[in-house]
């Protein structure tokens, strides 16, 4: 395999699947059939997930909601998110651990690194939920976070696009991939692959990014294997 122990960061909105709002059970069910035929091939999954497809703190605060009860709500939500994707991978035969960033010791376990790893080492999907656990650090600031601390050879950013484009492909007919870009390249580009804070700390500790459309079904699995598909960002 190309990557042992990988971070895989997915958006809250994906889990909606056709849906407006909410989670789609065929959609999390999809996932933990990808999820499963990486962890098959010996691979060790850490997961952060968002919580948009439920409440967003930063929609909530441009509404005239106080921003740290937001972001609070945001946390909780991507505990449900986290608890449903436990609930499918469980259901595909998967052992799995949810930890928290904030404590609901009723429903996850509180985020213990050494702890984390250890699961990891024992074949254990860990979904990482509570954000970092403060307002203002967006999930993709928790995935950069974590993938650092278990010492993730990759985190996969598994979206409904391909990779990273010169222009948003669903806007700009004329936009053109790239099958490699560097952080620097991403930063004067003022492409959109991460929020800043999460983007640098990936950078300033040399964890490349891999983008991907997560819905195509087997791209996880390439990826993993080396394949390419969608984007890699690296030094």
């Amino acid at each position: 395999m190309q990557y042992n122990r990988i971070l895989l960061k997915l958006s809250g909105e994906a889990l909606m699947g056709n849906r407006q709002y909410g989670i789609d059970p065929q959609r999390l069910s999809e996932y933990a059939a990808e999820i499963k035929s990486v962890c098959d091939l010996g691979v060790e999954v850490a997961i952060v997930i968002g919580g948009g497809n439920i409440f967003r703190g930063v929609a909530g605060a441009s509404k005239g909601m106080d921003r740290v009860q937001g972001d609070h709500m945001g946390m909780l939500a991507t505990v449900i998110n986290g608890l449903a994707l436990q609930s499918a991978l469980e259901d595909a035969g998967i052992q799995t651990r949810l930890q928290s960033a904030i404590k609901i010791n009723e429903v996850a376990e509180p985020f213990i690194r050494r702890k984390a790893i250890r699961h990891l080492e024992k074949g254990r999907v860990v979904i990482f939920g509570g954000g970092t656990g403060n307002p203002y650090f967006t999930t993709d600031s928790a995935a950069v976070l974590r993938a650092i601390e278990i010492h993730a050879d990759v985190i996969l950013k598994g979206t409904r696009v391909d990779g990273i484009y010169t222009a948003d492909p669903e806007k700009d007919k004329m936009a053109t991939k790239f099958d490699y870009i560097s952080f620097d390249e991403v930063l004067k580009k003022g492409l959109k692959v991460m929020d800043t804070t999460a983007f640098t700390l990936s950078q300033e500790n040399q964890l490349p990014i891999i983008v991907f459309d997560m819905n195509t079904p087997g791209n996880l699995h390439k990826v993993v294997s080396g394949e390419k598909v969608g984007t890699k960002v690296n030094l």
